[in-house]
């Protein structure tokens, strides 16, 4: 049996502790959105103003270095990516592409603004859970760096991006 829209971003940290009201703001203005494979959400540099959820399919995050693009992770899922533009109002870090057919439910920061106009509170709880996020990518990121620091030579085994 498929999950429901709520149910997915019920079980995701990002969402943690939100009340229904809140999640049904959430998806009341989200748009859904499927993406073949070799599609991209996004490029590296773009505007960015939306963190996207994956219903199903995978993605990877990727960069480009001389002309070519390198891995820093893949997404299945119930993961999201995204979310730093919610929060620091730049352009996307990286490219997004489907590596597999995707659904995904992309929401935009409107969202978030019509959630702090309804409930504070609420607004609080996700912000510091998308904060909390990036926290956590950034400390594998930093592990990842560190391991390289130590000795370039081996390979980093864990994904930028878990």
């Amino acid at each position: 049996m498929l999950e429901t829209r709520t149910e997915l971003l019920r079980k995701m940290a990002v969402f943690g502790g939100l009340n229904p009201k809140a999640l049904q703001i959430i998806l009341d203005n989200a748009s859904e959105l499927a993406l073949a494979s070799g599609d991209y959400f996004f490029h590296e540099g773009d505007p960015a103003d939306s963190l996207f959820v994956i219903e199903a399919g995978t993605v990877l995050i990727q960069r480009y270095w001389n002309g070519e693009p390198i891995i820093l992770g893949r997404l299945v899922h119930g993961d999201c990516f995204g979310e730093m533009s919610l929060i620091d109002f730049q352009g996307r870090s990286a490219s997004v592409v489907a590596e597999s057919h995707c659904q995904a439910i992309e929401i935009p920061a409107k969202t978030l603004r019509t959630l702090y106009q309804h409930d504070l509170e609420q607004y609080a709880m996700i912000m510091m859970n998308l904060g909390r996020e990036v926290s956590r990518r950034l400390r594998a990121a930093d592990e990842c760096l560190f391991r390289l620091q130590q000795d370039p030579t081996l390979p980093v085994e864990a994904p930028l991006i878990p």
